[in-house]
């Protein structure tokens, strides 16, 4: 029986483009995959096609917006319909300083009505799921690393999900809206999942058949094990950009019900990957021509350097992927496998012989 668990990546801005999400999509078949965070100026009065195409594979996949205006987010949600988006998320957690001055992302937080707007005026319109990325809260939490009000927290996560929302993720850290980069929000505001977890647990007593996931500091598929049976499913980010092999166990958990783990990535893992990268590559080179761009390998690569972490010959791997120079004459079909299995040589000896001593 299919576990009702969800395992996501989460979106991150100038990662998660469509060669990201292809990749991933080639290392795991059920993993939800998610849009960088597109504001709704962005859709409205500018290039849709570059923020919203995607190749098919990349199914299931969910357009992540931000914006603060509940009439534009409706009309950005029937954008995503006609593009075939899976879900629209709406971004309540970036706390830079760039969204805030949009008026979105973790700020809304302080505005559980809006957001309670923003959410029914997109459900409204939708026939599809609205869901929304919250942080644990805002700003300092108390000298006993307590959120300052939790009953504010759960009543707005109460409020979004009287409102529509289908699913609610929880960054388990508050944001600090002022004093810290948003790389130190992702750092120093401190992990407190039993706090999630209790809201979780509030949350549905309320609406139960809302999803609550788990998202932060979640750094390996033990760490999602751990927590398997107090959420509804988890969202990794720079853990699974940096070190993507993860995503190979990712249908085993979600099948098992997190029974079984701890695939070893061999040849054969090794030998499909590669065909599934040259064909991505192949592909994309055969779109740029016939919309006439440029066409840039880089693109997909720059996506695929950790893919070999913790494996011998991974330097020579990671070279050749970021030499740009080479990368840059990689202009036909024949060229693009013979990089890659260039690419490859160190590596696939190294896999072949990790093989052979597991026999």
């Amino acid at each position: 029986m299919t576990s009702p668990k969800r395992l996501a990546v989460a979106p991150m801005m100038d990662w998660t483009d469509r060669h990201c999400r292809t990749f991933h999509r080639g290392l795991s078949r059920h993993a939800v995959l998610y849009s960088e965070m597109v504001t709704t100026g962005a859709l409205i009065y500018g290039d849709q096609a570059r923020h919203l195409d995607y190749s098919a594979c990349e199914h299931p996949v969910v357009l992540q917006l931000g914006g603060s205006e509940p009439h534009d987010l409706a009309a950005c949600v029937k954008l995503a319909e006609q593009w075939g988006y899976d879900e629209v998320d709406l971004n309540c957690g970036c706390p830079s300083e760039r969204v805030q001055r949009g008026s979105f992302g973790a700020c809304l937080m302080a505005e559980p009505q809006l957001v309670a707007d923003c959410v029914k005026a997109m459900v409204d319109v939708a026939n599809r799921p609205i869901t929304v990325k919250h942080r644990l809260g805002l700003n300092e939490m108390d000298a006993q690393g307590q959120v300052a009000d939790y009953q504010w927290v759960l009543d707005f996560m109460c409020q979004v999900a009287q409102a529509g929302a289908t699913q609610l993720t929880i960054h388990a850290r508050n944001a600090v809206l002022k004093g810290l980069s948003p790389k130190e929000n992702r750092e120093v505001p401190p992990l407190r999942y039993d706090i999630a977890k209790r809201l979780r647990q509030d949350v549905q007593r309320h609406f139960p058949h809302v999803r609550i996931l788990l998202n932060g500091g979640l750094a390996s598929n033990h760490d999602i094990v751990r927590y398997w049976h107090d959420f509804d499913g988890f969202m990794v980010g720079r853990a699974a950009y940096h070190t993507p092999a993860m995503l190979l166990d990712w249908d085993r958990l979600i099948t098992s019900d997190a029974t079984e783990m701890g695939h070893f990535f061999g040849a054969e893992d090794w030998l499909r990957i590669t065909e599934a990268l040259i064909a991505q590559a192949i592909d994309w080179r055969e779109h740029c021509m016939k919309a006439g761009r440029p066409f840039h390998l880089a693109a997909i690569t720059r996506h695929i350097l950790g893919l070999a972490h913790g494996k011998g010959g991974s330097r020579y791997w990671r070279r050749q992927l970021s030499d740009y120079a080479q990368l840059a004459e990689v202009q036909s079909d024949e060229q693009i496998r013979e990089f890659f299995v260039r690419a490859n040589q160190q590596l696939r000896i190294v896999v072949e012989e990790e093989d052979a001593d597991r026999v």
